[in-house]
């Protein structure tokens, strides 16, 4: 059984993926469409960010735990493996061509229903078992602390993307 401690954690886990639609319309509004769509190097553009995080909330995080929920101990494809490969989903979809404003109503309306799912857990839901494919035996809260580290690498990612929007603008008001 999870003790009182675990769930207070994962009040504050599940919390802290409620901040993140905010956090990224904050950071959205603060750049351009040309800004959206700027790449450094391999990392994804600000757009490609955000599609990418609709896509893996849509197809990945919300059907996780929907099944981690309904069925016994079900066994989930990794996300991190080939065939979901991030980079590559990025331009077989054309991400960067996305309209950005829809791709984070999506993104935000998926989170709802997914923290819809995980804020009135239990004990025994909270602890209820899937064999994550490349990871092993996982548990939802597992799973929810795979989301928020998730959720912490895009935001940090595209804080950086703000940052360097915010010096090209002093710099070209030069």
């Amino acid at each position: 059984m999870i003790a009182c401690m675990a769930l207070h954690d994962l009040e504050r886990l599940i919390k802290f993926l409620g901040q993140t639609p905010v956090v990224l319309a904050s950071l959205f509004q603060q750049l351009s469409q040309a800004d959206l769509n700027l790449k450094d190097s391999d990392e994804f553009s600000a757009l490609e960010n955000i599609c990418h995080l609709r896509g893996i909330e849509i197809e990945g995080y919300g059907e996780r735990i929907v099944r981690i929920l309904e069925e016994d101990s079900p066994s989930l494809p990794d996300l991190a493996l080939p065939d979901l490969d991030g980079a590559l989903l990025a331009i077989e979809r054309d991400y960067n061509n996305q309209d950005a404003k829809a791709a984070l109503a999506d993104f935000i309306d998926a989170r709802s229903r997914n923290l819809n799912l995980l804020k009135d857990l239990g004990p025994n839901q909270v602890a209820r078992e899937a064999t994550l494919e490349g990871v092993g035996v996982i548990t939802l809260e597992k799973l929810i602390e795979l989301m928020v580290e998730h959720d912490q690498g895009h935001v940090a990612e595209l804080q950086t993307i703000s940052r360097r929007s915010q010096r090209r603008s002093k710099t070209s008001a030069v």
